[in-house]
């Protein structure tokens, strides 16, 4: 299970099957909480849902609340997950809501405290699915076409004239490429252009999330007390991570299955046709069958990929490698199975048989041996999980995982 793919596939059966939705979306925090901003829920008016915005302590009120906090159109709501909790809260907020005694619940829920001890605020957005669905559509197409783009979303605004939901696009280069691409609708009529200029310039951080505060005077008028203030979410949208595993060994079987666990890419190649097959690897998103001198594929399902070369054969792993070392700045991550001896001795047959050994010298650089961390354990199901913790490091630039943790260990081959 997958929370992005399955939230993507429950709002495209609910879109086909007429059923409507709210999607719930992390667009801030403010101190501890366990979601980042991005992090989503959808609840259908069937029953049915999944995906996270907390740790399992907001979804039941969430689900609860989900389509009257949208009967109005698209809100935000704050949640306070500090010491303390008002006992009675709930039920306080359950007789108003029978009442009809508010008509908007934002005040209130920003008084809700789930007393979880986290001592942070999460701000949640809620839309209906007919809102939502485009920039859902947005993020399928970003995970088909393994290139990122950027999306900003309104969460508040002191002027009525603008909208709380409202998306603006910010590389439409990207739809540009993206030919079958669904626009989201960008409601920008109402925003001061110096808004829109500064949310096109603006670069987010590598937390790919940003939290932006915008402001703009009322057009004929300079006083900072009459500016229109905007908060927004913007985003990266990344990709998929891809991981491209050259061997088709039992052993690789966990590996497949904690990468789709993170809800990786995971391509599995073989030059040997009764390895690389879909029987076997039914969880991969592509098993194929792959000749050692194939360099073009090789590199085509490389590119921007995670390597992991575990074939527990010399004559593979000295094939794959061989190309690899060469294209190093290709690939995000190369890893070789096997004990230290082991790799060393291919890398000197590579050089060996290369006119200029010396534009090895990058990729053996980066090249991780034997691969994965020094987490302990033995067998397949450990060396997956030290190969996806040295993966996730790498791509993810944890670059202050512990020194311990990178040292040489005999690789379980």
């Amino acid at each position: 299970m997958n929370q992005v793919a399955d939230i993507l596939q429950l709002a495209f059966d609910a879109r086909q099957q007429h059923v409507d939705a709210v999607l719930a979306t992390v667009v801030r925090i403010e101190g501890s909480a366990y979601r980042k901003p991005g992090a989503m829920m959808l609840i259908c008016e069937d029953g049915r849902s999944v995906g996270m915005i907390s740790g399992g302590c907001l979804e039941p009120h969430i689900i609860k609340r989900a389509f009257w906090l949208t009967r109005h159109g698209a809100s935000v709501q704050v949640y306070q997950t500090g010491d303390e909790q008002k006992e009675d809260l709930e039920d306080e907020l359950e007789e108003k809501l029978d009442n009809n005694a508010i008509d908007f619940a934002v005040d209130l829920e920003d008084e809700l405290n789930f007393g979880l001890g986290c001592n942070g605020k999460v701000h949640v957005l809620f839309e209906r699915l007919s809102s939502a669905m485009p920039y859902l559509d947005l993020i399928q197409k970003v995970r088909q076409s393994g290139e990122s783009t950027t999306v900003a979303t309104l969460i508040r605004s002191n002027s009525s004239e603008v909208t709380v939901g409202t998306r603006v696009h910010l590389n439409a280069s990207f739809l540009d490429d993206n030919k079958n691409s669904q626009e989201i609708p960008e409601q920008t009529t109402n925003l001061p252009k110096p808004i829109i200029d500064e949310l096109s310039a603006y670069k987010v951080s590598k937390r790919h999330a940003d939290y932006l505060v915008l402001k703009s005077p009322v057009a004929n008028d300079n006083s900072s007390k009459n500016a229109i203030q905007t908060e927004w979410l913007v985003q990266r949208l990344q990709p998929q991570i891809r991981l491209l595993v050259c061997g088709a060994g039992n052993d690789i079987m966990p590996l497949v299955t904690m990468a789709k666990l993170q809800d990786w890419h995971v391509t599995v190649i073989d030059s040997r046709p009764q390895y690389a097959t879909r029987q076997r690897f039914p969880q991969a998103d592509a098993a194929l069958y792959v000749a050692l001198n194939d360099s073009e594929t090789l590199l085509k399902l490389s590119q921007n990929a995670a390597v992991a070369l575990m074939s527990h054969s010399l004559r593979q792993d000295r094939a794959r490698l061989a190309v690899l070392l060469k294209n190093a700045n290709h690939c995000n991550y190369i890893g070789q199975l096997g004990p230290r001896y082991r790799t060393e001795r291919l890398i000197k047959e590579i050089s060996a048989t290369c006119a200029d050994p010396t534009a090895l010298a990058d990729g053996i650089n980066q090249l991780h041996y034997p691969i994965g961390y020094k987490l302990g354990g033995d067998g397949p199901e450990a060396l997956a999980l030290s190969i996806i913790a040295q993966i996730s490091a790498v791509v993810y630039e944890q670059v202050a995982v512990t020194k311990e943790l990178a040292q040489p260990k005999a690789s379980y081959e």
